[in-house]
C-alpha cells in the first residue's frame, strides 16, 4: 500500500492541484487547511478520495494530532502575497517560518520518513547571474522570501539532526488553473477575458520571469516524492526560460479575440495604477528570475512538459469558464 500523505495547504491554487495528481497516483490523502484562500470548490474532482481537517498551521496541537499516521507530508501552507509581507512582515514570519517549524517538530514527533517543503525562488534575490543554479547567493528583496530561505534552514537543520530526508522545491512563477490573482499574468488575463480592455504593463515591461505551469510543478513535487531522497536538498520548480512581460502581454493577446496592443503605464515602485482599482506596483522587483532546472534533470530526470504559450491557452479558457473566480475589478476608462 502507498504511503498515506498528509498535505498542508492542500486546498489552495498548486496543493490542490498535486492533491489531484496523487489520488491519480492512488495515494491516500489528508488535506490541512484553514481556508484563508484555499477552497473546497478547487478539490471538487477527488472530494470523495480525501480526508480534508480544516485547521492551521500555527495551531501546533492541533497539527500534530492531525499528522498521526501520516508516513509523508508535503508542506505547501503558506502566506504568498507580496504585499501582505510588505504590511505584515511579523505575520508572515510567523505563517512561513514558525508554521514551517511546527510542521517539522509534528513530523518528528511522528515519524514521518520524507517532508516535501514549498519554498520559492524569491529567496534569491536580484540575480547576479541567471539562469540561477541552486547554488547562486541567496539575498532576499522582500520579507517574503527572508521568511521562506528561514524555513529552508530549519529543514536543513532538522534534516541532519533527525535524519529525515527533506526537499524544499523553490518555485518559480507557477501558473493555471485555479491560480489566485494578484499577479501579472491573471491582472493580464482578466483585463483581456473579462474586463475587455488590453493588458497593462508597469515600466517598460522588460522585467523577466521564470513561468512554470502548475502541472509540471505538480509532476516535480512526485518525483521528489517517489525518489530516494538521503538529506536536505533545493530543487529549482522552474523552466530555465525567461519571458520578459511584454512578450507574456504577447501572448495573451495573441489568444485572444481582443486585438489591442498593451497599455505601458509609467507607474513609480510603490505607486497606485490608474487602469487597475486599487492595484500598486511592487517596491523593490526584481529584473530577473530565471531558474535552472539542471538539478532536477540530473537527479530524477525531471523536465518541464507544457509549453507557455499553451499554458496560458489553457488557463485563458478556464477563466473564460469560471469568470466568478477572480474578485471583479472596477470599470476604468482606457
Amino acid at each position: 500500500m502507498k504511503d498515506k500523505i498528509f498535505l498542508t495547504g492542500g486546498a489552495g491554487f498548486i496543493g490542490s492541484h498535486i492533491v489531484e495528481s496523487l489520488v491519480k497516483d492512488g495515494y491516500p490523502v489528508t488535506i490541512y487547511d484553514n481556508f484563508s484562500s484555499g477552497r473546497l470548490i478547487n478539490l471538487k474532482s477527488v472530494a470523495k478520495d480525501i480526508t480534508v481537517i480544516r485547521g492551521d498551521i500555527r495551531d501546533y496541537p492541533r497539527l500534530e494530532k492531525a499528522m498521526r499516521k501520516h508516513r509523508v507530508v508535503s508542506h505547501q501552507a503558506a502566506q504568498l502575497e507580496i504585499f501582505r509581507c510588505l504590511k505584515s512582515p511579523f505575520e508572515d514570519l510567523e505563517i512561513n517560518t514558525g508554521g514551517t517549524l511546527n510542521v517539522l517538530n509534528a513530523a518528528v514527533k511522528n515519524g514521518v520518513r520524507k517532508i516535501i517543503n514549498a519554498s520559492s525562488a524569491c529567496v534569491y534575490g536580484q540575480a547576479w547571474r541567471t539562469p540561477q543554479e541552486e547554488n547562486h547567493p541567496t539575498n532576499p528583496n522582500w520579507a517574503y522570501g527572508v521568511s521562506k530561505l528561514a524555513a529552508e534552514k530549519y529543514c536543513r537543520v532538522y534534516s541532519e539532526r533527525f535524519r529525515l530526508p527533506i526537499v524544499s522545491l523553490r518555485y518559480g512563477i507557477v501558473y493555471g488553473e485555479r491560480e489566485w490573482m494578484g499577479r501579472v499574468l491573471t491582472m493580464f488575463l482578466r483585463n483581456v477575458v473579462i474586463r475587455k480592455i488590453p493588458p497593462v504593463i508597469f515600466g517598460t515591461g522588460r522585467q523577466l520571469r521564470d513561468f512554470i505551469s502548475v502541472a509540471d510543478a505538480a509532476a516535480l513535487h512526485n518525483a521528489c516524492l517517489k525518489e530516494p531522497v538521503i538529506k536536505h536538498a533545493e530543487y529549482n520548480a522552474a523552466t530555465g526560460i525567461g519571458t520578459s512581460v511584454v512578450e507574456l502581454a504577447r501572448i495573451v493577446a495573441g489568444h485572444s479575440q481582443l486585438k489591442a496592443k498593451p497599455i505601458f503605464e509609467n507607474v513609480s515602485e510603490g505607486e497606485v495604477s490608474r487602469y487597475i482599482p486599487g492595484r500598486k506596483r511592487i517596491p523593490q522587483e526584481l529584473q530577473k528570475m530565471v531558474l535552472s532546472p539542471r538539478r532536477a534533470f540530473i537527479d530524477f530526470g525531471w523536465v518541464p512538459l507544457v509549453s507557455l504559450v499553451d499554458g496560458v491557452k489553457r488557463e485563458m479558457d478556464w477563466i473564460a469558464r469560471n469568470p466568478s473566480f477572480w474578485p471583479r475589478a472596477g470599470k476604468v476608462k482606457v
